[in-house]
């Protein structure tokens, strides 16, 4: 006699995904149809506020015989469907073994949701989506994925409605659609939202791919005849293959500042070109790229105008869901340094401020302690606006000439690495990386920065890019500088 066994199911899942309300629904929709059916879960601690894996084993009642034995966990290679509600908990679960390709369907949602130790790393932490949809696509059997977070926020309901109706729509449970509606029906919470939701899971678990189509970037159709001129510098200034970036660090310059902070940053990038070694297109382009970040840094000028734009209110309307008869209240914690403060004055008065005398210790510690500032209040919003409006003038500010003089320097190490050896310049450019943030953050990759640039002055002839390569990534892994010492230490580059 053949032996039967029980059909196998994890769900994995984060607080607030409905993830045992999933769970509860495929149990119930087993029992209906005669099946004994078992759940459990395993409660996680360690990812972005607890990820949970609920398992749920499906066995077919047989008239006379004893009552199965069934499991408390998954096995790997042991699983028939896998249910994820975020595209990084899919990768876990291929990472555990929990989907074969000769057994698992996979049905995970492809929207993120940045585990802690991608939020803090100091560099770009996050993992790469297309790895992850490629190794989940190879894990498995069958692989179905669509972005079920929007799904389920159009239909009103959470993500594990759309996690059934997509179960459903893979056709590997022997039940019909009418049980799986029945069984959202009897539970009798959020009945409506949930069908809807189920129902644009079932639909796009049933939809063929379709050929990947390559979207065209959509060309600029500048207002101002300044905005017009100065895009129409860039392919008469750099190859095409840069032509991408540099219109999105334009725009980026006119979002930080103006149509002349645009035109400077394009002459930076065209001297650069024009200089031997530069023309490496690889070069230009992460040149290119690194320049606009680094020329839009994050003062308190900058951080007060991201604080009040509109769009920012509107997304936190929309994430909180806001109802039209509440209230909504945006507390901001801000802590500028001393530092900060003086570097947002005109240039003299804050290098006078930075000097040590009564003004300096009154105002040390006057910024000893943060403040929380409420932007959706009239005096909140208004206090940041009059700081936002000051970058009319930051041209006059300290920052602006400390940043100045640091992308000069940048600028003279690339150029001075791309003459011997562009692959040492591409590793120079990409120090950039570095510095980022502010506050603590920014002293803290300015400081290892400079480190690093220090090192290319020294050793800069013979500083292989692997290395220089190795010592920024020591940096970015630790932000106390200590990997980056041990790093040192290693190449003997102290």
């Amino acid at each position: 006699m053949p032996v039967v066994q029980p059909i196998k199911i994890a769900i994995l899942a984060m607080g607030g995904e409905g993830g045992g309300v999933l769970a509860d629904w495929i149990v119930s929709l087993g029992e209906e149809s005669g099946y004994v059916a078992q759940t459990t879960s395993v409660p996680g601690v360690a990812q972005r506020t607890g990820a949970t894996i609920y398992y749920v084993e499906l066995f077919p009642a047989q008239g006379g015989q004893q009552q199965p034995v069934l499991a408390l966990m998954p096995m790997p290679g042991d699983v028939d469907v896998v249910l994820a509600s975020e595209l990084m908990e899919a990768g876990r679960a291929v990472q555990r073994g929990l989907v074969t390709p000769d057994r698992t369907t996979l049905i995970t949602s492809t929207h993120r949701v940045y585990a802690i130790g991608e939020k803090t790393a100091m560099g770009d932490g996050r993992v790469d989506n297309d790895t992850l949809l490629r190794h989940a696509s190879s894990a498995a059997k069958q692989f179905i994925r669509f972005d079920m977070s929007r799904a389920a926020e159009q239909a009103g309901s959470v993500i594990s409605a759309v996690l059934f109706g997509a179960l459903y729509g893979t056709g590997v449970l022997p039940f019909s659609e009418s049980q799986f509606t029945d069984t959202i029906i009897r539970g009798g919470v959020g009945v409506k939202p949930s069908l809807a939701a189920f129902a644009l899971g079932a639909q796009n678990a049933r939809l063929e791919e379709a050929a990947p189509v390559v979207a065209q970037p959509a060309q600029p159709a500048p207002a101002s005849a300044r905005v017009a001129a100065l895009l129409a510098r860039i392919p008469q200034e750099l190859p095409a293959s840069a032509h991408g970036i540099a219109i999105e660090g334009v725009r980026r310059m006119l979002d930080y500042q103006d149509v002349a902070y645009g035109a400077l940053y394009l002459d930076r990038l065209n001297g650069l070109a024009q200089l031997p070694g530069c023309d490496n297109e690889v070069l230009l382009r992460e040149a290119a790229r690194h320049l606009a970040l680094w020329m839009s840094w994050e003062d308190t000028i900058r951080v007060a105008d991201l604080k009040i734009r509109a769009s920012r209110f509107e997304r936190v309307r929309e994430e909180v869901h806001l109802q039209d008869r509440q209230l909504l209240s945006i507390n901001e914690y801000m802590h500028p340094r001393l530092d900060e403060v003086c570097e947002t004055l005109p240039a003299a008065l804050g290098r006078w401020l930075q000097k040590p005398g009564m003004v300096h210790r009154l105002l040390r510690s006057a910024t000893r302690k943060g403040r929380v500032i409420t932007t959706s209040s009239l005096g909140g919003y208004l206090l940041l606006w009059s700081l936002s409006r000051w970058r009319r003038w930051r041209r006059l500010t300290l920052r602006y000439q400390l940043e100045t003089t640091r992308i000069t320097q940048w600028l003279h190490y690339i150029a001075r690495a791309a003459a011997f050896n562009p692959a040492l310049a591409l590793e120079i450019v990409q120090c950039q990386r570095l510095v980022k943030g502010y506050g603590d953050t920014h002293a803290r990759g300015l400081r290892n920065y400079q480190i690093l640039i220090d090192i290319v002055k020294r050793h800069e002839r013979h500083l292989a890019p692997a290395s220089l390569r190795e010592l920024r990534d020591a940096a970015l892994a630790d932000e106390h500088g200590n990997k980056l010492r041990e790093c040192q230490q290693r190449l003997a580059l102290n």
